[in-house]
């Protein structure tokens, strides 16, 4: 198999490196494309595979092309890379917001697939939600599949529109649960502990929390009572983030992150 990579920043290095890591692809056969000169000399020191530009020809020769460059950044280079596609090519296109239909006409390809990774990739924990162009072969399917799966968990979406939910859930998910974080260790260092101690108790709640949520076998109400006694410490705090809302205004803001994506497809 041969793949060439469009935009290599930081998902597309991760890509780079699972499919070199699980043995689907061989060095010789791996392009990565980059515009940015300063960013080819990195690429080229780290030896992950043949680096080059938008206008090498040897792109149309790769099995799968992967597009990982800015949503915004597409309709420029779109010309460029259509000038040496092929039709067999199989496009994986991770850019947010831009549609299978808008990716198939200005690429002239058939085989279009549609994918939101979010950031844990990096650690082969991620969450890649994707769907492919109607009446795509199951082929289509079960080759994106392989090849998305190098980075963590994929589910398949036969409703394209429910990608700009992924996008806000999942996508976005990791800043969402960064912040929150973020908030809790400042929380422990305003009661008197140093950001070194109050970070690792924080995290480590929060890995606790989550292999608790994955083996209790309980829904997410039954585990807060579990913790939350009745005129205790912890419904003190839940009192507070009830009263000012904090619940709601979470779920308001990821509904709308998914209105943005929506815009941005637009």
């Amino acid at each position: 198999m041969k793949i060439a990579i469009i935009g290599c920043g930081n998902m597309g290095l991760i890509y780079a490196r699972a499919f070199l890591k699980y043995n689907i692809v061989k060095k010789n056969d791996l392009l990565l494309i980059e515009k940015n000169e300063a960013r080819r000399d990195v690429l080229s020191k780290l030896n992950a595979g043949t680096v080059s530009v938008i206008t090498d020809k040897r792109i149309g020769s790769s099995d799968i092309v992967i597009i990982c460059v800015k949503p915004q950044d597409f309709s420029q280079m779109s010309n460029e890379l259509k000038a040496v596609l092929k039709t067999k090519n199989t496009i994986i296109s991770i850019m947010a917001g831009i549609s299978i239909k808008k990716i198939a006409a200005m690429l002239v390809q058939k085989n279009v697939v549609r994918a939101m990774p979010n950031s844990p990739a990096e650690l082969g924990m991620g969450m890649t939600a994707f769907t492919v162009a109607k009446n795509s072969a199951t082929d289509l399917i079960r080759k994106a599949e392989n090849l998305l799966a190098t980075t963590g968990r994929t589910v398949y979406l036969e409703n394209e529109k429910l990608l700009d939910a992924v996008t806000a859930l999942s996508g976005s998910g990791p800043a969402y649960f960064f912040y929150l974080i973020n908030h809790m260790i400042k929380a422990g260092m305003q009661m008197g502990f140093d950001e070194s101690t109050a970070s690792m108790l924080v995290k480590q709640t929060m890995l606790g929390s989550f292999h608790l949520i994955n083996t209790s076998g309980k829904t997410m109400p039954e585990l807060i009572s579990a913790v939350a006694s009745k005129g205790g410490t912890t419904e003190a705090a839940l009192s507070i983030f009830n009263k000012t809302a904090l619940g709601e205004n979470l779920e308001r803001g990821i509904v709308q992150a998914k209105k943005r994506a929506e815009e941005l497809s637009l």
